[in-house]
């Protein structure tokens, strides 16, 4: 009965035809393993946030038109032939500026480094926010620079996801935050203020008998969710990774705050990720981010000194590119779908996940036929056996159109990278999949900048020299299996 209630729950609410499909057939065939599984991963609505999001949305808008005069003369117009400034900086919701400085940080070392050099030179105030925070030895070297600000006055705020740092509010690093005045939260999606409501069908309402049915299991899925769902529940992660120093410098990428992020997880090994260092008008965009964040977290509004703005720092224009489920578009995907559109001459993509959706392979390949370079790096071993099957299955479809596909070999490719001929780089926490694009809470830094997109290509061909080129062989002379279990990864790709 639950099996066949959740079906019927995830046809009226479930985004798109495919992920619904993959419900059902789960959930009627499988019951026992799909409900549990429908429970924790299968929701396709944040709730209590959509009640928020418009009053949180409108804070975020007075926030931009307060600081606006601050950074007036950095603002860049939306208009033009370029998408960049157009149709992306309405999906972002932020103005795209100029005069800003970024700097690539291509691996651990050099990413903490520098964050940890920031967080030294604080002096007003230090807003950090990472999906994952550890209380290890690269957690302990930042947590203790926070602290020792905060004991001498600084406000220091600290923002968590509570699915991926779970555990932490009970480590003694937590705890030494909180008794030094660090203000630390949690970005949760267990705020539930009102049970989920099911899109009503007029065929179901018009018909009595279908009617009753129909409330029957809306009030059987209403009581199983209220109490259950609630707390399980590990959709809507906040995905994002923000650190910002008194208005002045931001840090924006992939990386985690966890030894492993270092290459110093043996089991791991070698980690390869990118992350940005950015000065000028863009870290007031960074902050605003963080502030709806904090918003929902706290719900209170954040304080800090919004006149603390860096101008007139370097050449790079930049769009902060925020992404949430609480929106009316996927933005990663709409995003990601522009610029190989608008690609003229390559577009390299690196990703740990690539399950992508229908529009975006077809996108690919038309890029791929009408002469674009296309590249695509992923790890040779991805997390978990279904994203791998599902990486070669739609490696296995782009092949054809010539699209080349590249996998990072001697440990894991983690980086989250874009780049759009030799003008647009993107790298931010986005994966390449439909969680990135429809349930997590993102941000990508767009940087329109030859001289960075340089810097990039540099660092995507050398990425490339540790990579096995893929070749249509490669799949044709898997073992017998290896079809099937490509098509089972394929079918559950929307869920994934």
């Amino acid at each position: 009965m639950l099996g066949i209630a959740f079906a019927l729950e995830s046809v009226l609410t479930v985004r798109t035809a495919q992920g619904a499909i993959a419900w059902v057939i789960s959930l009627l065939t499988f019951p026992y393993l799909a409900v549990p599984a429908y429970l924790v991963f299968g929701r396709k609505k944040f709730e209590g946030y959509f009640d928020q999001r418009e009053e949180i949305e409108g804070e975020s808008e007075d926030l931009i038109e307060q600081t606006s005069d601050t950074v007036a003369q950095h603002i860049i117009p939306g208009a033009g032939e370029s998408s960049f400034y157009t149709s992306l900086r309405k999906l972002a919701r932020m103005p795209a500026t100029s005069g800003n400085a970024v700097e690539l940080l291509i691996n651990g070392e050099q990413t903490f480094d520098s964050i940890a050099a920031g967080l030294t030179s604080a002096e007003k105030y230090i807003l950090f926010q990472f999906y994952i925070i550890r209380d290890d030895q690269l957690g302990q070297r930042l947590g203790k620079i926070m602290i020792d600000k905060a004991r001498v006055g600084l406000n220091v705020k600290v923002l968590y996801d509570e699915i991926g740092s779970q555990g932490f509010p009970a480590t003694k690093l937590c705890q030494q935050m909180i008794s030094a005045g660090i203000e630390v939260s949690a970005f949760n999606t267990r705020q539930v203020r009102r049970p989920t409501k099911i899109r009503k069908s007029k065929t179901i309402q018009r018909i009595r008998y279908l009617r009753a049915f129909y409330d029957f299991l809306k009030g059987l899925i209403i009581r199983i969710r209220g109490y259950i769902r609630s707390r399980f529940q590990l959709n809507f992660r906040n995905h994002r990774k923000i650190v910002v120093v008194d208005g002045q410098i931001a840090w924006i990428g992939g990386h985690n705050v966890g030894d492993e992020y270092l290459g110093l997880n043996k089991k791991i090994g070698h980690w390869r990720d990118t992350h940005t260092r950015v000065e000028g008008p863009a870290v007031l965009a960074a902050e605003i981010v963080f502030a709806t964040d904090y918003r929902w977290a706290t719900k209170r509004a954040l304080e800090i000194d919004w006149d603390s703005v860096s101008l007139d720092k370097g050449d790079s224009n930049i769009l902060v590119f925020p992404s949430d489920p609480a929106t009316k578009f996927e933005e990663t995907g709409l995003m990601y779908h522009q610029l190989i559109v608008d690609a003229r001459e390559r577009i390299w993509i690196a990703s740990p996940y690539f399950v992508p959706d229908r529009s975006i392979i077809a996108a690919l390949q038309l890029a791929a036929l009408r002469g674009v370079d296309v590249r695509v790096i992923i790890p040779d071993e991805p997390d978990g056996p279904f994203v791998a099957m599902a990486n070669w299955s739609y490696t296995k479809e782009l092949l054809p159109a010539g699209v080349q596909v590249y996998r990072y070999q001697g440990g894991f490719m983690h980086q989250k990278v874009l780049l759009m001929d030799d003008q647009i780089s993107g790298v931010g926490t986005a994966n390449f999949d439909n969680r990135s694009f429809r349930l997590n809470f993102e941000i990508t830094l767009l940087v329109d900048d030859p001289a960075f997109a340089t810097k990039v290509s540099t660092m995507l061909e050398a990425d490339m020299q540790h990579s096995r080129k893929v070749y249509e062989e490669d799949i044709k002379n898997k073992p017998f299996w290896f079809p099937l279990a490509m098509g089972v990864a394929r079918l559950m790709s929307p869920v994934l």
